[in-house]
This record gives structure tokens, C-alpha cells and sequence, in this order.
């Protein structure tokens, strides 16, 4: 191999690229042919060879092939014509020995994936801890998103692309658990951003918090604590983890523990900016908002319920994360937000329920409001009416501990009475 000829580098962490000198073989915004495709499973298993019936199989999947051997053999000469094409040297570049297909070239190769795990297993043999450390941090470095991500419908993309992930977050882990013993907080917050980026309901914003709580950082702590928040319920309805929301609390107490003029805590405390319709919260925040107004209602005696909206499936169970839920849930969140009064507040429970606390209403006014949220609801899909369920009770029957029912058990027992 001479000397001057250029290397071919090859990505397929965070996207396929690959170059031979300046020159782009596959560019990552490329659509994949299948005799790249072929050049991609080559070079992969370009150490050990791959045998002929699963190259087959990652080539072409789990369908039959007619006259595998030929069209094997077509696509094989495909890729020579392509490389030569690209600007490669002329050579053979795909050997058979015993049935096992083997990629060889005149020209020195590098491809991160084999780069990546060849760290993390070095890193495993040393014995010197921070010999050990600098390999995965190493390691971690280099690692930019997920395996062949331009096959991740694939089988075996989808095996191996699990197992990078695992050596990723398993060589993070001990990096950041060695970087926050040394109190190198700052190098934790720079190497756990990317993963944050690749993985961001992976929960690594909690170590970034840790760390910016052990550099007294705790505005920047609750920025991340809160574009975590708002993310995990934009995305997946939900709250983040009782981990996080312990950190929450911790920042929360030494926040308050800072001396404020009273300006610039009623300015921290406003809502901005104020919106109509009723006010949404976290669970978190619903929850301490109901234990409120419970010891404000034993004092006053003012009537308060609680709404459970429930989007059901055909069967009338919740309904199950979907494309479909995901649409009906977004459509759910608008009516009741514009269906309720601004003193009203609301939660989403999970992907599939809202929970709506009301103050100084009645039974009555419960029938209104829910007939409210079913037609701004089903006001564009009108079927859509027949997928909500609405329970209710009053906070005083919960403190009895006497069931919620729905809307027409309740006022069908009350006509009963009547």
C-alpha cells in the first residue's frame, strides 16, 4: 500500500458518510442503493468476513431471493463499477475464500464503529483506572448518534445498533461517575451534552443538575430541570422521574434561601405571559394546588370537584400510545383549556387522561363544562365524541372515600330522586 494514497474513512455512527481522501463516496443526506447498502455490510464485517447466506439475509432481508448467487454476484460488480467511478484505484475489492465475503482494498480503511468498540474494549483490559477512564472518554467522544440510522428499519441494524447504545451509555456512566469523584463538574456538564441531545429521555439533564447543584449553579440547574420538564410533557405527557423531581426541591430550597426585594420576587413569581383559558400545570404542581385548596375548602367550605377525562379506545379502555393518541390527547389539552375559566386549573395524569380540579362550581355547572370540552373536542372529527369519557366527584366525596361516577350515572340518579 503505497504511502500517498488516501485513506477511506467510513462513518456510520450518527449517519453514513463516506469519503476517500476529499473525494464523498456517500454523503450522510445520500439515499442509500443497495449497492451501498452491500459496501456498508462489507465494510463492516470487513475484519471477519461475513458468510454468503447472511450477507443474503442483511442484504435483502428475510424475503426469498430468486437466484441468490446471481444477484449476489450483479450487485458485487455493481459496487467494483462504483468504487472505480468514485475515484478508487482499480481492483478486485470483493474475495470469496469458503463461502465467506470479504472486502479488501489497496487503500488504508477507517470506519468509527470498529474505532469505537476497539476503545471499549481496551478500555476493559486496562487495569490502571485512569488509563481506563481516558479510553471511554475517549470513546464517548467519537460516538455521534446511532448506528446506520439510514437502515434502522433493518434487523441487524437495529441488534447492533442497541448494543453501540449500550457501550455508549455504559462508558458515559463510568466516565461521569469518575469526573464527579475528582469534582471535574464542568467536564461532566461538556461530555454529557451530546447525550442529552442523542437521548433526551434518557434522563442525562440529571447528572448535568447534579453537577451544576455542586457548583452552586442552581439557576442554570432549574433551566435544566424545566426544559427537561417541558420536553418529557410536549413530547410524551408525562412528568420527569422522582429523581428529578427531588432535585427540584433541593434547587427550589436554595433558590428561596437567596436574599430578593420583594419586586423581584413578585416579578419572579408572575405568569408571563398570561395566557386565557384555564391554567395548565405539572402533576407535580396539581398536586400541591389540590392539597391547597382541600384545606381551604375544610375552612370555607367551598365546593370543589375533580374531573377525570379519559380518551378511550373502541373498546372503551384508554387508549394506547399511538400517532392517533398523541393527535386526540394535543386536541384534549386545547378544549379543556379553552373550555374551563382562568381560575380552573388542569394535569395531564398520562398520555391518555387530564385531571381538572374545579373551584366554587356545582353539579350543574359540571354538566355544562363537560358538554363544553366534548364539542370543542370533537368539533373537527365528530366520532371523536364517542372516544371521551368524563368522571367526577367532589373533594369532599373523596375525602369519604365514596366513588366518582360518570356524568350520566350521576345526574340519572338524581332525576331517579327527584
Amino acid at each position: 500500500m503505497k504511502e500517498d494514497v488516501p485513506t477511506l474513512r467510513v462513518r456510520m455512527l450518527g449517519g453514513e458518510e463516506i469519503i476517500y481522501g476529499k473525494i464523498p463516496v456517500l454523503h450522510s443526506r445520500n439515499t442509500i442503493t443497495r449497492s451501498m447498502k452491500l459496501f456498508l455490510i462489507l465494510l463492516y464485517h470487513m475484519k471477519e468476513g461475513i458468510a454468503r447466506n447472511r450477507l443474503l439475509e442483511e442484504l435483502y432481508g428475510r424475503k426469498e431471493v430468486l437466484d441468490g448467487a446471481n444477484s449476489l454476484r450483479v450487485a458485487c460488480h455493481r459496487l467494483k463499477k462504483m468504487l472505480i467511478d468514485a475515484g478508487l484505484p482499480e481492483y478486485e475489492y470483493i474475495s470469496i475464500a469458503g463461502g465467506i465475503y470479504h472486502f479488501e482494498a489497496p487503500v488504508k480503511v477507517e470506519v468509527d464503529a470498529h474505532i469505537f468498540r476497539g476503545l471499549i474494549e481496551q478500555a476493559k483490559r486496562e487495569k490502571v483506572q485512569d488509563k481506563k477512564i481516558r479510553l471511554l472518554k475517549k470513546a464517548c467522544v467519537m460516538y455521534s448518534g446511532e448506528f446506520l440510522k439510514g437502515l434502522s428499519g433493518e434487523e441487524w441494524v437495529l441488534i447492533e445498533s442497541l448494543h453501540y447504545k449500550n457501550m455508549y451509555t455504559e462508558a458515559l456512566q463510568q466516565v461521569c461517575e469518575k469526573l464527579k469523584e475528582q469534582r471535574e463538574y464542568e467536564e461532566v456538564l461538556k461530555i454529557c451534552e451530546p447525550a442529552c441531545e442523542l437521548y433526551p429521555f434518557d434522563e442525562w439533564q440529571s447528572i448535568r443538575i447534579d453537577c451544576f447543584i455542586a457548583l452552586n449553579q442552581y439557576k442554570e440547574a432549574l433551566k435544566e430541570y424545566e426544559d427537561t420538564a417541558n420536553l418529557f410533557f410536549v413530547e410524551l405527557g408525562i412528568s420527569p422521574s422522582e429523581r428529578m423531581m427531588n432535585q427540584l426541591k433541593l434547587m427550589s430550597n436554595h433558590i428561596s434561601k437567596s436574599p430578593q426585594d420583594i419586586r423581584e420576587i413578585k416579578g419572579n413569581l408572575k405568569e408571563e405571559p398570561m395566557e386565557d383559558g384555564a391554567y395548565y400545570c405539572s402533576l407535580p404542581s396539581f398536586r400541591d394546588g389540590y392539597r391547597l385548596v382541600r384545606r381551604i375548602m375544610e375552612r370555607n367550605g367551598q365546593s370543589i370537584y375533580l374531573m377525570l377525562c379519559t380518551i378511550t379506545d373502541s373498546g372503551g379502555r384508554p387508549m394506547e400510545h399511538s400517532e392517533k393518541l398523541t393527535a386526540m390527547s394535543e386536541t384534549l389539552y386545547q378544549a379543556i383549556k379553552q373550555s374551563l375559566r382562568r381560575c380552573d386549573s388542569f394535569t395531564r395524569y398520562n398520555p391518555a387522561q387530564f385531571l381538572i380540579l374545579l373551584v366554587g362550581t356545582n353539579r350543574e355547572n359540571c354538566e355544562q363544562i363537560l358538554n363544553r370540552i366534548k364539542h370543542h373536542f370533537s368539533n373537527e372529527h365528530k366520532s371523536w365524541s364517542n372516544n371521551l369519557d368524563c368522571y367526577i366527584s367532589s373533594v369532599a366525596d373523596m375525602e369519604s372515600e365514596k366513588v366518582g361516577l360518570s356524568f350520566d350515572d350521576w345526574y340519572g340518579k338524581e332525576e331517579h330522586e327527584k
